[in-house]
Order: C-alpha cells, then sequence, then structure tokens
C-alpha cells in the first residue's frame, strides 16, 4: 500500500497575544515556515503538487490565505493552493486533505499546514453604526446628512470584538470556556484537579524546552528585534498551584471552575509540514518522520464540544485496527483542563464504550505517556495551527524514543472531535 508519508515539519515558537508576534500577520507566519520546510528536506520547490493550510480567522487582506503564504514563501506561481477551516482542527484537515488526495491519485507532494494570528483578529463595527455610515455616504445634500446624523449615537461607536465572536458558538450560545464549564459540572472535575493539570504542563513544556527547540524554527519578528524568538513564551517557570488557586473564574463568577490559568492561552504561531506518498519519498531518496496511519472525525454536541475526542479516538482506533494498548505516545489538545480530563474520565467508562460499541478499542489513558511536553494550557492554542502542532509534535517525540504508534487528537468548536494515529516503521 502507497503509505501516507510526513516527510518533516517546522513550527514558529508559539506567542501569547499581543506580545512578540503582535505585529506580525497569519501569511507572515505562515510563509516562514513555509520556506523553512521546503529547505529542510533539500527538496525542489517544482516536486510540490498542492499548497493546502489551515487557518480560522481567514484575513480579510489576505483570501485564500493558502495561496497568498505559497507566494510570499516564494514557491513558483504554478503550484496551486487552497485553505481548509475546520475550526481548531483546521491544521489536521490539511494533512487529511493532502492523505485523501495521494490516496485518490490526485497528487503525490503536499506542503501543508495551519496559521494563526490571534493578535490580529479584528474588531467590527455595530450594525447600528454601520447602517449609518451606509446612510451617510449615500446623502446628497447637506439636509440628508443632517438627517442621517440625528440617527448617530456615541454608543454605536461600541465594537463587536472578532476573537469573542469567533469563540461563541452560534447554535448553542455558549463561548469555548462555558462549554468547558458544562463539562466540569457533568463530570465533576474539582477546581484543584485542573488546576493540578495545568502545574503539571508548564512543568512539563519548561522541563522539555530544549527538545521542544528541536520542531521549532528561530523568527525575528521585526528589524527592530536584535535577538530571534527562539521558545514558546506561554510556559511559566515557577508556576505553583497556590498562584493558578487565586485566579478568578472567566465564564462562570460564582459557581465556575474555569480560569485564566487552567485554559489554554491565546496564541500566534505557525506549521509546516510536508506530506508524500511513500513512493515518491523512496524516489526522492527521502526518509519520512512518519506515516499517517488513519485519522477520524466526530460529532457531539456544541455545548458539550469538549468531549469530541473522546469519540474520535475509538473511531480511529478502529479505522487503524489497532487498541489504545498498542499506543506508545498520545497528544490531546489542553483546550481546557476540564475538557480533556472529561475525556479521560469517558474513556475509562464502560458504559459509555458499551453504549456507543467502542468497548473493543478504547481503554484508559495513560497519564504517563499524555503530553509528556506540556499541552495548549502552556504552550499556547493558535486554532488554526494546533492540530498540525500536535502531528508535529508526536512524531519529533516517536522518532527520539524510537516508537511505533502514536496518536494525536482534539476537541473542536461547534461540536467535533479529531483524531490522528501516526506510526513509524
Amino acid at each position: 500500500m502507497n503509505r501516507i508519508a510526513i516527510i518533516d515539519g517546522v513550527r514558529t515558537p508559539f506567542a501569547k497575544m499581543g506580545t512578540v508576534f503582535k505585529d506580525m500577520s497569519a501569511q507572515a507566519l505562515g510563509s516562514l515556515v513555509a520556506r523553512e520546510v521546503v529547505e529542510r528536506c533539500a527538496i525542489d520547490p517544482e516536486q510540490i503538487d498542492e499548497v493546502i493550510f489551515g487557518n480560522v480567522s481567514q484575513p480579510a487582506e489576505a483570501a485564500n490565505i493558502a495561496r497568498v503564504i505559497a507566494l510570499l514563501s516564494g514557491l513558483p506561481k504554478t503550484i496551486p493552493a487552497y485553505t481548509v477551516h475546520r475550526n481548531c482542527a483546521s491544521g489536521m484537515e490539511a494533512v487529511a486533505q493532502a492523505a485523501l488526495k495521494i490516496q485518490a491519485g490526485e497528487g503525490e507532494c503536499f506542503l501543508v499546514g495551519g496559521t494563526e494570528s490571534m493578535s490580529r483578529v479584528p474588531f467590527f463595527v455595530s450594525e447600528a453604526l454601520r447602517e449609518f455610515i451606509v446612510a451617510f455616504k449615500r446623502a446628497k445634500t447637506w439636509r440628508q446628512r443632517i438627517r442621517a446624523l440625528r440617527h448617530f449615537h456615541i454608543a454605536d461607536l461600541k465594537p463587536r470584538v472578532g476573537l469573542q465572536l469567533g469563540l461563541t458558538d452560534p447554535v448553542c450560545g455558549l463561548n469555548m470556556g462555558q462549554t468547558a464549564e458544562v463539562l466540569a459540572r457533568e463530570f465533576g472535575i474539582p477546581r484543584s484537579e485542573q488546576d493540578q493539570f495545568a502545574l503539571e504542563s508548564h512543568r512539563k513544556a519548561i522541563e522539555a524546552r530544549e527538545i521542544l527547540r528541536e520542531e521549532m524554527m528561530p523568527v525575528i519578528p521585526s528589524p527592530d528585534y536584535r535577538e530571534a524568538v527562539i521558545d514558546d513564551n506561554g510556559p511559566r517557570e515557577g508556576q505553583t498551584l497556590e498562584a493558578l488557586a487565586r485566579l478568578k473564574p472567566c465564564f462562570d463568577r460564582y459557581a465556575g471552575t474555569v480560569t485564566a490559568g487552567n485554559a489554554s492561552q491565546i496564541t500566534d504561531g505557525a506549521v509546516a509540514m510536508l506530506v508524500m506518498s511513500e513512493q515518491r519519498a523512496r524516489r526522492l531518496g527521502l526518509t519520512p518522520l512518519g506515516f499517517v496511519r488513519a485519522f477520524a472525525y466526530a460529532g457531539v454536541e456544541p455545548h458539550r464540544m469538549g468531549i469530541g475526542p473522546a469519540h474520535a479516538i475509538p473511531m480511529v482506533l478502529k479505522k487503524a485496527g489497532v487498541q489504545m494498548s498498542s499506543i506508545e505516545a498520545i497528544e490531546i489538545n489542553e483546550a481546557f483542563a476540564a475538557q480533556v480530563l472529561a475525556c479521560c474520565r469517558l474513556l475509562e467508562d464502560r458504559a459509555f464504550l458499551r453504549q456507543h460499541q467502542y468497548e473493543k478499542w478504547a481503554s484508559p489513558v495513560d497519564p504517563a505517556i499524555l503530553n509528556v511536553h506540556g499541552g495548549a494550557i502552556a504552550l499556547g492554542h493558535p486554532v488554526g495551527s494546533t492540530g498540525g502542532r500536535l502531528i508535529l509534535t508526536l512524531l519529533k517525540h516517536m522518532e527520539r524514543r524510537g516508537l511505533s504508534l502514536g496518536l494525536a487528537s482534539l476537541c473542536v468548536g461547534g461540536g467535533q472531535g479529531a483524531a490522528f494515529i501516526l506510526e513509524r516503521a
């Protein structure tokens, strides 16, 4: 079988919103990693059949951002490109699209990735201000302009925050943090357990700082910076449970348990990978970092979107024909501590597994192999990039440890779950 090979990948450091990458666009971040991965793989760009990038915020100034990235990175103009959007799984979807195209015979070599600048998600004008601007521009006389001005109010200047809109589900009406509160209550996950999980994420990320540099490239945000950014700036040295406990709940002021400390950080960053058929890799003399064995997506209730991995993981295990006991490394995106902990509870719940006919494949998650270098609570969650980051981090870890089978999964805003089985031979 012509397997789907991931040759190599690279990402930028992940930076908290409003910090070192605040002046860099999503397309600029994406072009950096796209150019870098082509150079690292030492491949003739003419070998690339198509460019596929995931992105969530979809900047207006870079429509079809994948094509903009391809051109900014210096790839030949003859290489087509398109953008995919599956919320938090957009980076994974780019890999899935490449795999499907290879399997269908629609190409053999794809540059894929994900990019996000959450710092640059725009503010929008209110509906009332929009109507005023349109009416004022259409006015032909000074009387018509005065009439339009009578309908203007200072309150109309209040902007609509794009990031807040994007992180709120339009069907259930809850923002992502509120869906985490739903799971915390449903599964009885106390604040102390969430904070302990968050503390471990920071501890592991700090300890793995040099290891994580292996998957990153240095980035100089602008000529004003004298030194390159070489590390994620989210992990906190010296983080303590006492400091986490002092934080107030963000989404339920009186009874909530989800805080800024036990939730993923809002972040800027990009990732890119070279995906090709195993046959093409052999012809080019390239040694793959690993292979895509299977991937799966699941749909769940939007207000419980965080449990998506609990469904997608058994589904992908079944597709791959392997049991959880064979998995040697796991990456589950830490959108919220409560969300990951809820998924772990479900995957050890025999009634849940039996109800959905998952019991043959799924079993409890071994915490010793879960997110061994920390997760999004410490590293950050640039939504269009995270899916790709999970795959890259997992494959690099598997390569270092000589592991054969790995699992990457994440929940997806809107009520979905995504999961990949990756293998090394």
